[in-house]
């Protein structure tokens, strides 16, 4: 009877235990159901860095999020904005050989927010500030430019970031 009792006890007591992530839950009210995703405005005078932050942005709302996605206000319960602020671009270290950069940081500020059809601000955040790190290429008969991989990598980790933040509410 002892026996049954302890094994009884352990059982409810370890049912109780657990670990699971907090903030997981989406933070979006139940009315919202479509988000409209208008390509980014872009500030700066690099090529094309919406537009790739906008792609990545749509694919990774796509793929983990339950959200129909539209590019047209007019028809979306929620509407997210974003704007590229800045971009820039500084060596990062040196070849002490030829005195040439061998390392660029890319760095990308921007600002976002999510609204309801009725104004209602739903998430915004108006300082993301993304870093992205690259090597140069020393030979130059193999030299390729590594500015668009970087840009690339850096819109996939905004986006998941932007994502996550949406969901969660942070």
């Amino acid at each position: 009877m002892i026996k049954g009792s302890l094994a009884l006890l352990v059982l409810l007591v370890s049912a109780g235990c657990g670990y699971r992530t907090a903030g997981h839950a989406a933070q979006l009210p139940e009315s919202v159901k479509t988000i409209a995703i208008p390509a980014f405005k872009n500030e700066t005078l690099t090529y094309r860095i919406d537009q790739m932050l906008t792609a990545s942005v749509v694919r990774e709302f796509t793929t983990r999020t339950r959200y129909r996605i539209v590019s047209d206000s007019a028809d979306a319960d929620a509407t997210l904005s974003g704007t590229v602020l800045s971009t820039a671009a500084s060596p990062l270290t040196y070849d002490t050989a030829t005195g040439r950069a061998a390392s660029v940081l890319v760095v990308v500020s921007m600002k976002v927010a999510l609204v309801d059809r009725n104004g209602k601000v739903l998430y915004q955040n108006p300082a993301y500030l993304f870093r992205e790190q690259y090597e140069l290429s020393q030979d130059l008969q193999s030299f390729f430019e590594e500015d668009s991989p970087a840009f690339r990598r850096l819109s996939q980790d905004f986006a998941r970031t932007l994502v996550s933040n949406v969901l969660e509410g942070f």
